[in-house]
């Protein structure tokens, strides 16, 4: 896998469940390219994973991937506790069904394509991509809004 590629991404939701957006940012070299969308009824947790799943589809070919994300959710998820899930067949530690499995699951192909990397930043502190890709979720939800006027 020669390209290395960083990827930023984030999720926002207004009102949990409400309207939610996504952003996020892919780096190769000196190459940017922004994704953002939203969506009427979500969560922002289905957001912040729905991030990553978006800029991981944008990829053409195979990459060493970095994704840098403000969600503890979607980092703990894809490196602690996807295996047991799966392991149980979709239960959680509780003996409950796994929430978000659909994207969890999608999650887990796109990222055997890939050789990744999971890092957390912590939110709204002050680091340029995380902020920008915060900027991007929140205006999605916007032009959401706008548009349903």
């Amino acid at each position: 896998m020669s390209a290395e590629v960083e990827v930023f991404c984030d999720g926002a939701c207004s009102g949990n469940p409400g309207v939610g957006g996504y952003g996020a940012i892919l780096r190769y070299g000196s190459a940017e390219k922004e994704l953002s969308g939203a969506d009427g009824d979500t969560t922002n947790n289905r957001m912040e994973l729905t991030a990553a799943i978006k800029a991981l589809e944008a990829l053409s070919r195979p990459c060493a991937v970095t994704i840098t994300t403000d969600s503890q959710y979607l980092v703990k998820g894809m490196t602690e506790w996807l295996s047991g899930w799966v392991r149980r067949g979709w239960v959680n530690s509780k003996k409950e069904p796994v929430l978000n499995r659909d994207l969890w699951e999608q999650l887990r192909e796109l990222t055997g394509k890939h050789q990744v990397r999971w890092v957390w930043v912590r939110g709204h502190n002050g680091h340029p991509e995380n902020e920008r890709c915060d900027a991007l979720a929140r205006r999605a939800i916007d032009a959401y809004r706008n548009e349903r006027r």
